[in-house]
């Protein structure tokens, strides 16, 4: 078996190691027990956001330095991207509040992404050469055009005018088709990113009934209209509310939407994925953003953030999610740029003068799963003795196990992977984070 580790504390990241099973049928103490028959939801991947900020802040790097950035996500020897997602119209991330249509203009007769052609779409052409697999795109709206919105602004909240739904619907379709003119695929779309929350920045509010009807009476039949595949996600918000939303989307008429897409902001909340999973079976559950912000976060604390991202990713797959995706892929040496300020991290930060990059601590972590864990693996049964330890594990395509375990204690944690008479001793390190990948062969 092939052991991965890194403790920055050791200076360790993705440190490889080698051991092997021992057959010790009789052991009862520190086990963490794997069950490769107790299947359950498949994975479909992993990833970050293109925003037009992290395509701002990536063309600062030269030629050279930019290829080392993009294979640092998304070659085989990265992190292994293949799953991203986009924003349609202008997000917080974005230079400024912009939309596709000149202000007023009903017939969308100036519909027109050529103002993505500046930062966004170039990232994402480049990305694409740099996976081994296909890239999967999806794609939210912060905000339609302000002539559309109750408060006449792109920002701070509004809603959609009931006369401008079928309008919008057409809209998105518009944004779909043109991506794919430009050899881009969309496969998922959400409605609306965070629909519950009025921001500074591009935002418009929905309650969970209103998206279900925007879905079922718009959004999907104008897709269908234009002979398009492509899968809508719902909420697209935090995970507190996931559960009692899902009852609205997926129980009674109408199966416009595919799945539920999920952040991180309220807290944990894995339970509320357990019950998604349990009563809609059917239904994906997708998580579509996690970032440190710095006005929530210590912005220095690279294992705190770190040790954030894997806590959260192992919860959210034992309780039933199907991909992480994560936020800006890249961002300038503030946390930015960003319209109104709102300054955040990302596993890698570019120095716009400097033509540098630098992976944070939470660029490894992350790759502790996405490297490892293939598209399309399941996710397998697993037992704990002890709730110091997270762990999950994940059955591959290719039959090779994959068990990690995160540390976040301050003593070093003594651990035996079991898989029936089998056993392997590993000593997890405070503050670490293991991968164990068992080939088959």
């Amino acid at each position: 078996m092939k052991i991965v580790t890194t403790n920055a504390a050791e200076d360790q990241y993705f440190q490889e190691s080698e051991a092997c099973w021992s057959n010790c049928p009789d052991q009862e103490r520190n086990l963490i027990t794997i069950y490769p028959g107790k299947r359950y939801q498949p994975v479909l991947g992993f990833g970050g956001a293109f925003t037009q900020a992290a395509g701002y802040a990536w063309s600062f790097l030269s030629e050279e330095k930019r290829a080392e950035a993009l294979d640092a996500y998304f070659s085989e020897n990265g992190l292994g991207y293949r799953l991203c997602r986009t924003h349609i119209n202008s997000c917080d991330f974005s230079l400024e509040n912009y939309c596709y249509v000149k202000d007023g203009d009903e017939s969308l007769e100036t519909f027109s992404v050529e103002c993505d052609e500046s930062y966004l779409l170039p990232l994402i052409r480049k990305a694409r050469e740099r996976t081994v697999e296909e890239m999967v795109l999806m794609a939210s709206p912060w905000s339609p055009p302000s002539f559309m919105k109750s408060n006449g602004d792109m920002n701070h909240g509004g809603t959609l005018k009931r006369q401008y739904w079928k309008t919008w619907a057409k809209y998105l379709v518009k944004y779909i088709r043109a991506y794919e003119e430009k050899g881009i695929k969309i496969t998922y779309i959400s409605i609306q990113n965070e629909p519950k929350a009025v921001q500074e920045w591009d935002s418009c509010i929905y309650t969970p009934q209103e998206e279900k009807e925007f879905a079922q009476d718009f959004l999907r039949p104008a897709i269908l209209e234009a002979g398009l595949d492509v899968k809508i996600l719902a909420w697209d918000h935090n995970k507190e509310r996931v559960y009692e939303n899902a009852c609205v989307y997926f129980q009674g008429e109408g199966d416009a939407v595919w799945g539920e897409a999920f952040h991180w902001y309220s807290g944990d909340h894995f339970e509320n994925l357990q019950m998604v999973s349990e009563d809609f079976p059917d239904k994906a559950l997708i998580f579509t953003e996690g970032c440190v912000e710095y006005s929530r976060f210590d912005e220095g604390n690279q294992l705190a953030q770190a040790e954030m991202y894997a806590h959260d990713m192992i919860g959210n797959f034992n309780h039933g999610c199907q991909a992480h995706i994560d936020w800006n892929l890249y961002l300038d040496e503030k946390g930015g740029p960003n319209h109104v300020g709102n300054f955040c991290a990302a596993p890698i930060m570019i120095h716009t003068g400097e033509n540098t990059y630098e992976k944070q601590l939470s660029y490894y972590y992350i790759g502790h799963l996405s490297r490892y864990v293939k598209p399309q693996a399941v996710r397998i049964g697993i037992s704990r003795y002890t709730d110091k330890i997270d762990a999950c594990a994940f059955l591959n395509p290719d039959q090779s196990i994959v068990t990690v375990f995160l540390n976040r204690t301050e003593r070093d944690v003594e651990a035996s992977l079991r898989k029936g008479p089998q056993v392997c001793t590993l000593s997890l390190k405070s503050h670490s984070i293991v991968t164990v990948i068992e080939n088959q062969h």
